[in-house]
């Protein structure tokens, strides 16, 4: 019997979803949208959608829901019992074929049904074995916990984050206490000093001096229509590590990794930027592999009309974005919060986010000695470290003291401020900033550490030198004689630059101290088989939540009453159980609810002032559910072809 093989040519179809540039330009085309992310929990379907549907489309009118937006609770009669509405939306993309397996926003590795397969046009291009989520997470963590090295660890990680955002995301918010040292400190020191080696794939802005008259212009290269939140750096003091330049990126791509999984900040409305304005890092300048501007730094004029093109740029294609400044030196970052803050939606992390975060620690700690919240005028308060984050965290304590009733000379006669050359004294005001004057003290300048601890007997101790070993065990010994329950609080990064480590402060005050520290540490053992947990004061406790806070609410500002009511609400937090263990801090895996609080603290204030023309009735009713309906949830969703 002969067989004939019929040879069925494909026919080729023009796809009417294709939009063309004309159709593109039709808005009435353009009107569907979907949501995108819609993940079901075993309690609850997260959403994270604001009317626009990733970039790709027209937003949708504030009052009205789309069908598929919907939440049916489950039925409870007859056959019907458990059964309910909630469902995955899809979501539509203008790209199709290998287009979305190059996309990170898009990807899911070998996820895809074949349905999607199909209908994406990419079969045939992925083995054909299906593998879910949970895994492909599985195969990256045995991978990232087969390597000792932390710096390949960040690798790994990083590389899943360049091809499929999702599942990073997932690895993230399912793993936090155990991937945050690898995405960010004190890893992430690391990796910006080897940026320009390690570089395999553009993500993020960057600004040179070359760009200036073209800056309106070219934030319009970015591809994504909703931005929320901007991190930007100039990289000229990255972490304690100093200037390394446009080597700084791999900042604010860790605190956007922050935001998003910790925070709720969907991946396609962050953008992490570097002002490429120079660097005198001699070793930078001479590196052949260095891909930044190898020029000094810009100063003066020149330097500064280059951040407010920048600034006026990103507003005028994102109105509404949160630009959060990172790592500028010291000289540079309270002008440049002065000039702003009070104008545009923008703070500065290393000021006022580790000066929120620093609070809410000594707000704990205070409870720790079963002391309340408002005898924080009571202490006297050595602060290692005159630069932004010095200075910050002061000023940040400062309004909470006025916060409690105290008056100005009250508050400001708590702090002891010491640089290199000393307790800041009057004496030398023509040499201190607005704001490090403010703090100068009529008597004494100059004095040391270890005498100022030796006269004033000071109840903290906080340092934010990038000096590392600073605290000697004469200083902390000598600190713990006239304080039973000193605190104290080495706060620079990375590791290697903190003041005292967590083994040295407990040993050194027989267990009798409260410490956290910017960069985690393990638990301390003593001698006597006593067992401390030292926590880690680091600001992804509160920018996360502060972002989400006054991105959803639509706040103008950032105000410093929204940075107090943010410490709050993560000082309360803390349990019995950890404050008897001596933390300070929530356990890293509950940082999601911790945004969360945080970020309706924020909101809360913000309504106070009337700064939420964002939020309506229904959000109003409920604040803790609509913040929880907005956080994005990385899940991956059914992609479906736009159709014009």
């Amino acid at each position: 019997m002969m067989i004939s093989a019929l040879r069925m040519a494909p026919r080729v179809v023009r796809s009417a979803g294709v939009a063309s540039s004309a159709s593109a330009n039709n808005k009435a085309s353009m009107q569907h949208s979907f949501s995108f992310f819609r993940a079901m929990n075993s309690a609850s379907t997260i959403v994270e959608d604001d009317g626009s549907d990733y970039g790709f489309g027209k937003s949708l009118p504030d009052d009205e829901t789309p069908e598929e937006y919907i939440e049916e609770g489950e039925e409870t009669i007859g056959e019907w019992t458990g059964c309910t509405r909630k469902f995955l939306a899809p979501l539509s993309v203008s790209q199709r074929g290998s287009e979305i397996l190059n996309n990170p926003l898009f990807n899911k590795f070998t996820a895809f049904k074949t349905g999607e397969r199909d209908r994406l046009r990419f079969r045939g291009l992925l083995p054909p074995r299906r593998v879910n989520m949970k895994i492909q997470k599985e195969r990256v963590l045995q991978e990232i916990r087969a390597e000792p090295s932390m710096i390949r660890k960040h690798i790994i990680l990083e590389d899943v984050h360049d091809r499929n955002e999702t599942l990073y995301h997932r690895i993230l918010v399912d793993h936090m206490v155990e991937m945050a040292p690898i995405i960010y400190t004190p890893t992430v020191g690391q990796a910006c000093k080897e940026f320009a080696m390690r570089y395999r794939r553009p993500r993020g802005m960057y600004f040179c001096e070359e760009d200036r008259g073209h800056m309106a212009a070219m934030v319009y290269n970015w591809p994504e229509k909703d931005v929320h939140v901007i991190v930007v750096t100039d990289g000229s003091r990255i972490l304690g590590l100093g200037d390394l330049g446009a080597n700084g990126m791999g900042i604010p791509i860790g605190k956007l990794s922050l935001y998003c999984a910790a925070g709720g900040i969907a991946p396609h409305r962050v953008l992490p930027v570097v002002l490429d304005v120079g660097t005198d890092n001699e070793e930078l300048l001479n590196d052949k592999f260095y891909l930044g501007v190898q020029k000094p730094r810009l100063q003066g004029s020149k330097y500064y009309h280059l951040v407010d093109e920048f600034i006026q740029a990103v507003r005028h294609r994102w109105p509404n974005v949160l630009i959060q400044f990172e790592d500028f030196s010291s000289d540079k970052a309270q002008k440049l919060l002065n000039k702003y803050r009070y104008d545009i939606l923008c703070f500065n992390d290393d000021i006022q986010g580790t000066g929120a975060t620093t609070l809410a620690g000594v707000l704990g700690a205070l409870r720790a000695k079963g002391e309340l919240p408002t005898s924080l005028g009571d202490q006297r308060i050595l602060i290692a470290g005159a630069g932004s984050a010095g200075i910050g965290v002061a000023q940040v304590l400062y309004q909470a003291m006025l916060e409690h009733g105290r008056s100005e000379e009250e508050a400001k006669n708590c702090f002891f401020i010491v640089d290199e050359k000393g307790l800041l004294g009057t004496e030398r005001l023509n040499q201190l900033s607005t704001e490090q004057a403010m703090f100068a003290r009529e008597a004494d300048g100059g004095l040391s550490l270890n005498d100022i601890v030796n006269k004033y007997k000071p109840t903290m101790i906080l340092g934010m030198t990038a000096v590392g070993g600073l605290f000697s065990e004469k200083l902390i010994r000598d600190m713990s004689t006239h304080c039973e329950r000193p605190i104290i609080f080495p706060l620079s990064n990375p590791t290697i630059k903190a003041e005292c480590s967590a083994e040295q402060a407990f040993e050194w005050t027989d267990g009798r101290c409260i410490f956290a520290s910017g960069s985690p540490f393990d638990p301390v053992q003593l001698k006597d088989g006593r067992t401390f947990y030292p926590t880690q004061c680091n600001n992804m406790f509160v920018f996360p939540g502060i972002g989400l806070g006054v991105t959803l609410c639509g706040a103008k500002t950032v105000t410093d009453r929204m940075l107090y009511v943010a410490a709050e609400a993560l000082a309360n937090y803390l349990t019995e159980d950890e404050l008897a263990q001596g933390k300070v801090f929530p356990d890293l895996s509950t940082i999601r609810d911790v945004s969360k609080k945080v970020a309706i603290a924020v909101i809360e204030e913000a309504i106070r002032t009337s700064q939420a023309p964002r939020l309506d009735e229904k959000a109003l009713s409920d604040l803790d559910a609509f913040v929880q309906k907005k956080m994005y949830d990385p899940v991956y969703v059914p992609l479906i072809e736009k159709r014009s």
